[in-house]
């Protein structure tokens, strides 16, 4: 695992306020041991969930949008361990791996391109060929194990290695019959764009070209920022399926559940991945963020939806940033995937 920083118990209680008479998640969540193997440990773990942070601005970078996204696992690690530990969530469910590290490659590419296009070009050639091969080595080993990877941080680009990845080792497994499973997207873009080179806005394309991705549902897209090649590709495509947020909430012709539940009715036949890209959410920080979008409460009833729903395959919380490369900043952007990952979980477990 050449990119992958793996968490001991002292790096979470380094993060974790102590009180007398609480106790934190930071206290009671699950870690590797780093002298015995891995992917045994995590073979005999009790805990269903995995949980790990992909740090990185790559694959934004390579979709020729605004860096920030690796800011956003560093501000929810400290958010989450600091949860108390409550009948609810306890916090032994849950083994926190740790984080992917590709800031080296990152400090590479910005040396040595000598344009903007070149830059462009060589981040393409990193998602495809580092970043794309390691998250799907590392959720492969997870899902093999039996568990479910809980992955937040990054560019939207890593929806392809977790769909690939998910859908290798649950076939390997004999769970499903072939390499295949499905995805529900809540995401203001489809990221369905065309295959020019791996980027955050491409990646659900490359999963179902590649038929690792069986059906995708889309909820809440903008109907100003999706290109109508793209909306006609999906249109035409009988394995997918979208719903605008002007469906939703301008023209009211259903409602927010009513939208998850078709999502979710529509991906039924086969397990599947739950994927929320933060630029959804109105006035969060992110690598496309907006002034309008579905409300903090709508992505946590997804979340608890998705966790209710019993067929997940992996979970997927990407493109927030705390504080983006315009300077624009966020203290409070840890706390809202902390309490995304915490309503799911405790849906699951529920």
């Amino acid at each position: 695992m050449k990119y992958f920083k793996f968490y001991n118990r002292q790096d979470l209680l380094n993060h974790t306020r102590l009180r007398r008479y609480e106790t934190k998640l930071g206290e009671k969540l699950k870690v590797f041991d780093q002298d015995q193997n891995y992917a045994e440990q995590l073979r005999n773990s009790s805990a269903k969930f995995v949980l790990f942070g992909i740090p990185e601005c790559i694959g934004v970078i390579a979709n020729q949008g605004i860096p920030g996204t690796e800011t956003l696992w560093p501000a929810f690690f400290p958010s989450f361990v600091n949860i108390q530990s409550t009948d609810k969530f306890n916090g032994p469910e849950v083994l926190l791996a740790g984080h992917f590290d590709f800031s080296e490659v990152l400090d590479v590419i910005n040396n040595n391109s000598k344009s903007q296009e070149e830059k462009v070009d060589a981040c393409r050639h990193a998602v495809a060929n580092i970043i794309d091969e390691s998250v799907e080595e590392f959720v492969k080993m997870i899902v093999a194990a039996g568990k479910i990877p809980i992955a937040i941080g990054g560019g939207h680009n890593n929806c392809y290695p977790l769909i690939k990845g998910t859908a290798k080792a649950l076939a390997k497994s004999g769970n499903i019959p072939q390499s295949k499973i499905n995805a529900v997207n809540v995401d203001a873009h489809a990221d369905y764009r065309i295959m020019e080179g791996r980027h955050s806005g491409n990646g659900f394309r490359y999963a179902m070209e590649e038929s690792y991705l069986g059906k995708y549902a889309v909820i809440g897209l903008h109907e100003n920022y999706n290109p109508q090649s793209m909306l006609d590709d999906l249109y035409s495509n009988i394995n997918a399926q979208y719903v605008f947020y002007e469906d939703i909430f301008l023209q009211e012709r259903l409602n927010f559940t009513q939208a998850v539940a078709q999502a979710f009715s529509f991906t039924d036949d086969n397990i599947t991945g739950v994927e929320l890209d933060l630029d959804a959410v109105e006035r969060i920080p992110s690598s496309a963020s907006s002034p309008s979008g579905i409300s903090v409460m709508h992505a946590r009833q997804y979340m608890c939806f998705a966790g209710h729903h019993g067929k997940t395959g992996y979970v997927h919380i990407c493109e927030g940033a705390m504080m983006l490369q315009q300077g624009i900043l966020d203290p409070l952007m840890g706390k809202l995937p902390a309490y995304l990952v915490a309503d799911f979980v405790k849906a699951s477990l529920d």
